[in-house]
């Protein structure tokens, strides 16, 4: 196996953005190469271009990627060739006691947050300098080597951008409610925030029998996006106070609030239209170590529930192929997900459209 030159959004702290060629070195043992097929604009990329998050320079940033098996590394069946896939960036160690208690969403030896290797290595090159791929995926590029654990196989008739977006925003938000919450048939929900992952939540709401599903953000062509993912109510947050205007259309609150805008008022919003004995559950990713103020007494008092979510509380093998089935069958209208398609050069410009709070997820295709 050989490096292969790649086209790759990279980016360099002081730098910027930059789209070039950069060389992908051939797996090591235990990971495969794939020629990447789509990948999703996500705000965790652009927390790191604003620099909210630290982070290794220079990356290729995405980490919601799709596409097909080019080689494996030593250890790593050839069968896998050919494979169509979504990327886990969190990839797993398969030994650790959470990875053994299926609970792989909080594994302790995954590598993925130091964007290295489990050899301590990259690789991606320019001029022989090393590169960083983001959480270990770095799907904005047209190869991505990723750990085997992390490259998820797929049916071959879905479609690589909703593979893509099952790699981060539909496990993410689907999870949260079929994992995290739990939720029940019947149960009030209110979702504030519906980008990609608030959607994803919608529709676990809806696949799961919630009633009502109120829906809240500032946009209304989200909004409406919301109505189609499975909302029964929408808010829009511009037009007066938005936890009366929950409290207005449920009897004590709502029994299940999901907080998908990553934002610490919002969040206090969610924990404050929760009923009595009710969940707030907290699945945004913010933009730092933000403290949350909390009414005690009301929490105490009320017996209120708060629950932190990350990746969906998903086992990528299994949690995956689940969503996928469902998308395929038709319960899950991912579709719903997928805003403009776009090529690498207009990452940039999705980044602003989501600064500015503007449309579905962009999602490159290759």
């Amino acid at each position: 196996m050989n490096r292969i030159k790649a086209d790759a959004m990279m980016f360099t702290d002081g730098s910027g953005l930059e789209l070039t060629a950069l060389d992908v070195l051939p797996p090591g043992p235990g990971e495969i190469r794939v020629r990447m097929r789509a990948s999703g604009v996500c705000h965790s990329d652009l927390h790191v271009v604003t620099g909210d998050w630290g982070g290794k320079s220079p990356v290729v940033l995405g980490h919601e990627g799709s596409g097909i098996i080019e080689s494996v590394g030593e250890g790593v069946p050839t069968s896998r060739i050919g494979d169509h896939v979504a990327l886990s960036w969190f990839a797993p160690c398969r030994i650790c006691s959470y990875c053994i208690s299926g609970r792989q969403w909080a594994c302790r030896n995954t590598t993925a947050n130091d964007a290295l290797m489990a050899d301590g290595t990259t690789r991606l090159r320019r001029d022989e300098a090393s590169v960083y791929a983001f959480l270990n995926v770095g799907s904005f590029a047209e190869y991505a080597v990723v750990p085997e654990s992390g490259a998820i196989t797929m049916p071959k008739e879905l479609p690589f951008e909703i593979g893509a977006l099952i790699g981060c925003a539909a496990t993410t938000g689907i999870g949260a409610v079929l994992n995290t919450a739990q939720v029940t048939s019947g149960s009030s929900s209110a979702v504030v925030g519906c980008g990609g992952v608030g959607l994803s939540v919608i529709m676990g709401l809806a696949l799961a029998g919630a009633n009502p599903i109120i829906a809240v953000d500032m946009s209304d062509e989200k909004l409406d996006a919301a109505r189609a993912a499975g909302a029964t109510h929408v808010v829009n947050a511009n037009e007066g106070s938005v936890v009366d205007r929950v409290m207005a259309l449920t009897s004590y609150g709502v029994e299940y609030a999901f907080e998908a805008a990553g934002r610490v008022d919002t969040a206090g919003q969610c924990v404050d239209m929760t009923a009595p004995d009710g969940t707030t559950v907290l699945v945004g990713m913010p933009s730092g170590a933000n403290p949350l103020p909390l009414n005690l007494l009301d929490v105490t008092m009320n017996g209120k529930s708060i629950l932190g979510c990350s990746y969906g509380g998903a086992t990528p093998a299994l949690t995956f192929p689940m969503i996928a089935d469902l998308y395929l069958s038709g319960k899950l209208p991912l579709d719903e997900l997928v805003g403009t398609r776009i090529d690498l050069t207009n990452v940039p410009q999705a980044f602003e459209e989501m600064k500015a709070g503007r449309g579905r997820r962009s999602v490159v295709t290759y």
